[in-house]
């Protein structure tokens, strides 16, 4: 089923990640609605949105430009409403736009911690929930929320950034169950790349050989017609992929009150951490060295 044509609505799509999944999608034929809230003006007064959507244009493809703040209510309505109006259809949600955190959770604010979740989680869901009706209704949709191996594994530093990520989980894997049926499958990826919001975390020459490019023709066979992946979370950077999964382990033992349970439950949980089974990981830094190393992105 060709995808020219098709539409395709990508948050945060001003710098980045973003910016890489919409040019992407504009070569391969999707229309796209490049959403970046209103900053980088030039001194024609256009934002980063209009500038993308002016190169996408430009080079023959089609594009239109949404400065929406994806922190406000209403802005997932108008991304759809835009499509709806220039192009009569929305085929495929990158939920993308982010922000980032550098501060342990002693240190950071109620306040501060609820605008993390604002952007990276309700953010999310504003334009999902509006892309997400309008997609079961024509009963074809494909979605991709950005999670991140933050909110797989945690890490230090970013208790409001992982919670927001790990949330998006949850959304995602009901999404999947609730719109099979009407042939709107959801996933998520958590990628790697350098981008401004990941070289404070990671060693500069690994992260030097992540483009974002290499991200995006993932993030495409994903929204593709044709894809029946649903459901999935999926590990990317460097041009090499794996996914992640919930896992549980085996039984391990009964609960019997008044039976002295800590010392045998400490044995089996230090046990089933020490074999690290199911791919576990002390921490999101711990996920990205096992990946560059198992994708040989480490030298």
């Amino acid at each position: 089923m060709p995808v020219k044509g098709r539409v395709a609505i990508v948050t945060g799509a001003g710098a980045g990640l973003g910016r890489a999944y919409a040019l992407h999608l504009a070569g391969l034929g999707w229309r796209v609605v490049v959403n970046n809230r209103r900053r980088l003006v030039d001194d024609q007064g256009r934002g980063s949105a209009q500038l993308l959507a002016a190169q996408i244009v430009a080079a023959g493809g089609e594009a239109i430009a949404s400065e929406d703040d994806v922190r406000d209510r209403e802005s997932g309505q108008r991304m759809v409403g835009q499509a709806l109006e220039s192009w009569g259809r929305v085929d495929a949600l990158i939920a993308n736009a982010g922000i980032d955190q550098h501060r342990a959770f002693h240190k950071i604010e109620v306040k501060e911690f609820l605008e993390v979740l604002e952007t990276n989680f309700h953010g999310s869901l504003f334009v999902t929930h509006a892309a997400y009706r309008q997609m079961r209704s024509a009963g074809h949709g494909r979605i991709v929320l950005s999670a991140s191996s933050a909110g797989l594994h945690g890490l230090h530093g970013l208790s409001a950034y992982a919670s927001a990520k790990a949330a998006l989980l949850g959304l995602m894997r009901t999404l999947a169950a609730e719109g099979a049926s009407r042939d709107v499958l959801c996933n998520a990826i958590a990628p790697y790349a350098a981008t401004p919001m990941t070289v404070a975390h990671n060693d500069s020459a690994v992260l030097a050989r992540m483009h974002a490019d290499a991200v995006a023709p993932l993030v495409a066979a994903l929204v593709d017609p044709e894809s029946r992946i649903n459901g999935q979370v999926i590990v990317v950077g460097g041009g090499s992929f794996r996914r992640a999964a919930a896992v549980e382990s085996s039984h391990m033992g009964r609960v019997v009150a008044g039976a002295g349970l800590l010392p045998a439950l400490s044995a089996e949980l230090g046990l089933q951490a020490a074999s690290g089974a199911g791919g576990e990981f002390s921490d999101a830094l711990a996920a990205f060295h096992d990946f560059a190393a198992a994708a040989q992105i480490e030298d």
